[in-house]
């Protein structure tokens, strides 16, 4: 999924609590669920943007390089820029976009 595109708030806003617990049934889950997701989109923002630096790496770092590497600066500041994950995960599960399963509860 791109996170460059969601509309997830970038800051805190106040939810309705019952919307959380509509899919499941049960607060506690929905929270699990989310926090989860977040873990996923947390770690894949991560490897993508340390990758996005490594391109900038160099064998030699002198402090002459680090600060006139504006490149390096803009990529991130766009990702400083983005939604927190935990954001982006209640947005997904809100708009029905995280699919998960209860094992207990359907077992197949």
């Amino acid at each position: 999924m791109d996170f460059k595109k969601t509309n997830a708030n970038q800051s805190i806003v106040t939810r309705d609590i019952r919307r959380f617990d509509a899919q499941t049934g049960n607060i506690y889950e929905a929270v699990s669920i989310m926090s989860k997701r977040a873990n996923q989109i947390s770690t894949e923002l991560k490897e993508e943007l340390t990758s996005k630096l490594q391109e900038f790496g160099s064998n030699n770092d002198n402090l002459e390089e680090i600060f006139e590497n504006r490149e390096q600066i803009e990529v991130s500041k766009f990702y400083e820029k983005l939604p927190k994950p935990s954001l982006i995960a209640v947005q997904e599960f809100l708009e029905e976009k995280i699919y998960y399963r209860n094992p207990v509860k359907n077992p197949e």
